[in-house]
């Protein structure tokens, strides 16, 4: 069978997110991230189908924490979205755009609209700190002002139906929102946005408590992992008390504003429910539970509810993502957006594995089969970013390009991956760089060991966070020939430095607390000890990059000389976005694995 090509690999780069349906699924909008870097709100509705809803000039994205997400919100009547070039708020209107904030140097996101304005979270400076909060914007002015302040992060103002009562999330550093986070509820006193004095009802900071969201009948419900799995509550007034429990996740890891795993329909309750990689649908109904019989393994977080019809962006290990609309009541689903005209199979279905680590815990991958190869077959192993993330079983097309080749492919659940409960996610703290680099390599010895793949023929592949993983692994373990790394951090104690106010402390909890442990920062750091790195490294980055910043694969590229090479992409960011700057990957990707340096 003819492999892919990277032509194709370029085509399928369409994002599609934040999907929200309204109407009974009657209109549905979702954002697509198109090939040129453009973000287009698109509307459906049964009459007119997909069109864009904005002048092509007009992208929507937000930048808070860098990450952004939460850019639009739309109701029956309205939609608010962020506009990309200058952050402000605008309205849509039948003679286009509106700004509903002023013109200064100010981001939002995950705004809410109320009686007489939005709920926000905005992120503005103030000398040379960042400073987030809550803000009320006023629809008739824009004159924003802050409602909630002190924390050094906010997400989730969520009103309830009712318009007496605002709730929303908020932690402190060095906490990441899947640590820990504090659930508060305040009243709204009067149309201007003025707050009783806020209560905490839920979280703290060894509690992870995501999605505030209000049911119609203005009861507060919520995802919360104080049993050790995400989980579904309510408050009562006076109390929290369980909705539904699982040995599963019901939440995700906060990397976005906007996300969203459950919804509410006209007489049940739609719940992403998700163990390892694989997801599923279930509808709660007057106590019970029904899983819905669908095609999709892999839903994003972004459900969304209208009477009985559930929205989402759902995919499969031979189905690329798509927007969907499913009827709660039969489960009849219908694709709203067309898949690439090449839709390539696998040679069979991906396979998830679990495999015993060197210190005798248990860690997690999906295994993909390559085509037409004789023996065992070359592997690459595949560290996912995060890496507080986990690998989603849908269509990678930068896995089917390599398998087409007769590569095999390993993805890893590493220790530290959300989809197993919070000990498994925090198994990680203080052993980033090692623990993960370790289960990647034993990994890959399992898979050698049970004569799956050849253990001479052995790379490892990371991007961000995973990209570090990759290169701490060719560094710590001698089973990989050579590792692969797109944006990687390379320096954690430089990185701290350099990386957005969301992230400066992730290092704290998976390395150690700064300057206590700079020693440690010190041993696992790339450019401290180039000498460990003995074998081949390629390693890409956007020269735009915000998160990871280029400097540091430059540097590391510099001090492992002939060892590395390195390739950086112009007008690129974290991740590649265009066909071109995709296709000169894995022409250099490819060129590597079979021509490495030496």
């Amino acid at each position: 069978m003819t492999p892919i090509s990277a032509d194709q690999v370029a085509e399928a780069t369409t994002a599609l997110d934040a999907v929200q349906v309204l109407r009974g699924g009657r209109l549905v909008y979702w954002l697509e991230g198109r090939p040129d870097g453009h973000d287009a709100l698109v509307r459906w509705t049964p009459d007119d189908g997909a069109r864009d809803v904005l002048p092509p000039e007009v992208s929507v994205a937000s930048y808070v924490h860098e990450y952004g997400g939460g850019a639009y919100y739309a109701t029956d009547t309205d939609v608010w979205f962020c506009n990309a070039a200058d952050q402000r708020i605008y309205r849509t209107t039948n003679h286009g755009p509106v700004p509903a904030t002023p013109s200064t140097a100010v981001r939002y996101a995950d705004m809410r609209p109320s009686t007489g304005g939005l709920w926000a979270v905005r992120e503005h400076r103030e000398d040379d700190r960042v400073i987030n909060d809550l803000a009320w914007i006023p629809t008739s002015t824009g004159a924003t002002r802050t409602v909630a302040s002190g924390w050094d992060f906010y997400s989730f103002p969520r009103p309830s139906p009712d318009g007496r009562w605002l709730a929303w999330t908020c932690w402190n550093n060095p906490n990441m929102p899947w640590d820990g986070t504090t659930l508060y509820l305040a009243e709204i006193l009067d149309n201007s946005g003025t707050l009783a004095e806020p209560v905490p009802i839920a979280g703290g900071p060894d509690e992870s408590v995501f999605q505030p969201e209000w049911s119609p009948d203005n009861v507060l419900h919520f995802i919360s992992d104080h049993s050790g799995w995400w989980n579904l509550y309510r408050w009562t007034g006076d109390h929290t008390e369980p909705v539904l429990q699982r040995d599963a996740e019901l939440g995700v890891a906060q990397w976005e504003f906007g996300y969203s795993t459950y919804a509410f329909l006209d007489d049940a309750i739609a719940v992403l429910v998700q163990y390892g990689g694989t997801q599923t649908i279930e509808l709660l109904r007057g106590g019970k539970t029904t899983t819905l019989d669908l095609p999709y393994t892999s839903i994003k977080p972004y459900l969304s509810g209208s009477g009985t019809t559930i929205a989402a962006i759902a995919s499969s290990p031979q189905q690329a993502p798509r927007v969907v609309l499913i009827d709660a009541a039969t489960g009849h689903h219908r694709p709203l957006t067309r898949t690439p005209a090449t839709n390539p199979q696998p040679a069979s279905l991906p396979e998830p594995f679990t495999f015993p680590t060197r210190d005798g815990g248990t860690a997690h991958g999906v295994y993909h089969h390559p085509r037409s190869v004789e023996g065992r077959p070359p592997l690459i192993v595949k560290a996912h970013p995060g890496p507080t993330a986990n690998t989603p079983l849908r269509l990678d097309w930068h896995t089917r390009y390599f398998t087409s080749r007769g590569y095999a492919v390993a993805e890893i659940d590493y220790r530290g991956s959300t989809g197993y409960g919070r000990a498994y996610r925090q198994a990680l703290h203080g052993r980033w760089g090692v623990l993960d680099a370790h289960d990647c390599a034993d990994a890959a010895v399992h898979l050698a060991a049970t004569g799956r793949t050849d253990p001479d023929r052995t790379v490892i592949w990371g991007a961000s966070a995973g990209g570090y993983t990759a290169l701490r692994a060719l560094a710590i373990t001698d089973t990989f020939t050579a590792a692969i790394a797109h944006c990687p951090v390379i320096d954690p104690a430089t990185w701290r430095d350099a990386a957005p106010k969301f992230q400066a402390h992730h290092a704290d909890a998976l390395i150690g607390p700064w300057p206590d442990t700079a020693t440690i920062y010190q041993q696992r750091s790339l450019l401290h000890h180039p000498g460990h790195i003995t074998r081949p490294v390629l390693i890409l980055h956007g020269q735009d990059d915000p998160i990871t910043p280029p400097d540091q694969s430059r540097a590391l590229a510099d001090v492992l000389g002939s060892r590395a090479r390195l390739l950086t992409f112009p007008g690129e960011g974290h991740v590649l976005r265009s066909p071109n700057s995709i296709k000169q990957a894995l022409a250099v990707e490819e060129d590597f694995l079979t021509n490495p340096p030496t």
